[in-house]
């Protein structure tokens, strides 16, 4: 049976689950459309201008009739995300960031799965993605079985947690849909109490534009003033919601050696991070996927990350190096900064 083999070479290239799903997303697409008419995808203006492609995979890409999702964990050895985050000065960098570009990784065992189907069946149709176009990818994984939807918005599995990454292939084959898996929620709300800026504003919902991801990822420009407090020592990406999860504890440390930690950031020093020159920021992100906010935005939130640390002289000094900075955007963030370890009378 072909749907039981593509299963097993996915298992083989790397993927720890592969499902199957039908292209029915009825049922979320009046969720998403409310979700957008309420301003919570913030600057994401793709997430209005897609429109139906998101949820109707044949607007997307003619021609499909289902979609195989695929499942690969990313969880590397790395420093305790709990002590890099209670050490102020320290930066904390999302675990999913701190090795090789996920998109690169991703992308390229999709198209070796397209590529051994095609040697099975001839020619067929197929697009491969992950997270790169309008793709429902959280619900199209709910329904090829491979876990369910958390009060965070992201996939849950019982036995991995949510550390990892989806993958589809879109297709012409028409083959046998999985079935989705129960829910295990419960009443547990732990992940909405652990958000730093209250994002999950109820359960399977997050306001985008208070996400801590959001803000040092996608804004482009200046963080508001009322979240930068909040975002404490948060440079690239927030994790919270994860480590508060208690199915978490399930998960798994990725045997995927494109995710080793590099560069050492799963424990640097912001006031290390911050004295990078824009080619060094270029040489050692290469590669990454913190490499796509580019060096004025890494410098913006590493600014933010030092106006939270404890005061020293380091850290002022490092601040004050940048004070003259040619960015406008850089500037304002350490200004702000610095007034904030004045207010400490330091």
């Amino acid at each position: 049976m072909l749907a039981a083999a593509i299963k097993l070479w996915g298992g083989e290239m790397g993927f720890q689950t592969v499902g199957i799903a039908d292209t029915d997303l009825s049922a979320a697409e009046p969720r998403l459309a409310a979700w957008v008419e309420r301003g919570f995808h913030g600057e994401l203006d793709y997430m209005r201008k897609h429109g139906v492609k998101r949820t109707q995979p044949a607007r997307l890409v003619p021609g499909t009739l289902r979609v195989i999702s695929a499942r690969m964990d990313y969880l590397p050895v790395a420093s305790d995300s709990r002590k890099v985050l209670n050490d102020g000065g320290k930066a904390f960098v999302s675990r999913y960031a701190l090795g090789r570009d996920y998109h690169k990784v991703m992308r390229g065992r999709l198209k070796r799965l397209a590529r051994r189907i095609a040697a099975e069946v001839g020619a067929f149709g197929y697009r491969v993605f992950t997270d790169s176009a309008p793709v429902m990818e959280v619900e199209l994984a709910r329904k090829a079985g491979l876990g369910w939807r958390g009060k965070h918005s992201l996939l849950l599995t019982r036995e991995a947690g949510s550390f990892f990454f989806l993958g589809e292939i879109y297709t012409d084959l028409p083959l046998p849909a999985d079935v989705p898996v129960a829910e295990h929620c419960g009443s547990c709300e732990k992940c909405i109490e652990a958000c730093p800026t209250r994002a999950i504003v109820a359960p399977y919902v997050v306001d985008a534009r208070r996400c801590i991801s959001y803000l040092t990822i996608e804004l482009k420009g200046s963080i508001p003033v009322e979240w930068r407090a909040l975002i404490g020592n948060r440079v690239y990406g927030c994790d919270d919601c994860q480590l508060a999860c208690p199915w978490n504890r399930y998960a798994r440390i990725s045997p995927e050696g494109d995710f080793r930690v590099r560069n050492g950031l799963d424990d640097a020093e912001l006031v290390e991070l911050f004295a990078w020159t824009e080619r060094q920021f270029l040489e050692r992100m290469s590669g990454s996927a913190i490499l796509r906010i580019g060096y004025e935005r890494w410098l913006r939130n590493l600014a933010v990350g030092l106006g939270n640390a404890p005061s020293s002289e380091r850290v002022i000094d490092a601040l004050r190096l940048r004070a003259g900075s040619e960015s406008a955007l850089v500037g304002e963030h350490v200004a702000w900064a610095l007034a904030r370890h004045q207010a400490d009378g330091k």
